[in-house]
C-alpha cells in the first residue's frame, strides 16, 4: 500500500467518516454524496502497490484503478468511496492502520463507518440504519437516542467492519451505521439516505439535500417494474 500526502490541512479534533465500496454500493454512495455536497478538498492517497485482478472488457483487460483519497472539510475528515477494496488481507489492514495513524495525528474524537445490511424482510421506501458500537458504555447512548441497534451477533467482513476493531484498539470511539437492503448487487440508495439522516442526527449537522438520490433511486424502481 501506497501513501502520499499532498497537503497539511488545518484541522483539530475532527470526526472522520470512513467507508469504502460495498454490497449495494452504500458506502461509496454515500461518502460521494458527502463529499459533492460538502464541497471537501482532498490531502492524501491511498493506492494499492499490486493489483490483485483485472478487469476483463470482453477481449481486452484494463488494469483496476486501486486507490482512495483522504478529503477534508472544517472539521471533518472523509476517507474511502471510490470503487472496491483492497482484496489482499495484507493491504486491508495497512489501510486500516493508516486510517487510525490519521486519526491519532489529528486527534479526531470519533470514526464513523458505514455500509449495507443485508435483510430478507421486504423494505419500503424507509430502510432501518442499524448500528453497532465500540463499547457498550456507547451503545447504551445510542439506545438512548431511540436508534436501531444490529439485532443479533455476526462478522462484519472487509473495511467497514474492521476499521471499527482498529479503533476499538486504539482506544477511539467509533460507530457503525448500515442500512438495510434485498438486493446487494443492485446500487441502494435509499439505504444510503437512510444512513446520511443517522449521521445528521448523531454530528447535528446538515450534510445537505438527499433529493437527487432520491430520483436515483426512483429509476432503479422503474428498471426492475420494466
Amino acid at each position: 500500500m501506497q501513501f502520499t500526502q499532498n497537503e497539511e490541512p488545518d484541522i483539530k479534533k475532527p470526526i472522520i467518516i470512513a467507508a469504502m465500496q460495498d454490497m449495494g454500493n452504500v458506502g461509496s454512495i454515500v461518502i460521494n454524496f458527502i463529499n459533492k455536497s460538502l464541497k471537501s478538498k482532498p490531502f492524501r492517497t491511498a493506492k494499492v502497490s499490486f493489483p490483485t485482478y483485472v478487469i476483463d472488457n470482453g477481449g481486452y483487460v484494463d488494469l483496476p484503478k486501486e486507490s482512495w483519497e483522504y478529503r477534508y472539510t472544517d472539521d471533518l475528515i472523509i476517507f474511502g468511496g471510490g470503487n472496491g477494496q483492497p482484496q489482499d488481507n495484507n493491504e486491508l489492514n495497512l489501510l486500516c492502520n493508516d486510517v487510525i495513524d490519521i486519526a491519532e495525528k489529528y486527534s479526531a474524537k470519533f470514526i464513523y463507518t458505514l455500509g449495507g445490511f443485508h435483510t430478507n424482510r421486504i423494505l419500503k421506501n424507509n430502510p432501518k440504519t442499524f448500528i453497532t458500537t465500540t463499547s457498550m458504555e456507547l451503545k447504551k447512548q445510542m439506545e438512548k437516542l431511540e436508534l436501531d441497534m444490529t439485532p443479533q451477533k455476526s462478522a462484519i467482513t472487509g473495511f467497514n467492519g474492521l476499521i471499527l476493531g482498529f479503533a476499538k484498539k486504539h482506544d477511539i470511539q467509533g460507530i457503525g451505521m448500515y442500512g438495510e437492503l434485498n438486493q446487494p448487487e443492485v446500487p441502494q440508495y435509499r439505504a444510503a439516505i437512510s444512513i446520511i439522516k443517522t449521521i445528521e442526527k448523531l454530528t447535528y449537522r446538515k450534510l445537505g439535500s438527499t433529493e437527487e438520490l432520491e430520483i436515483l433511486a426512483q429509476e432503479i424502481d422503474k428498471k426492475f417494474r420494466n
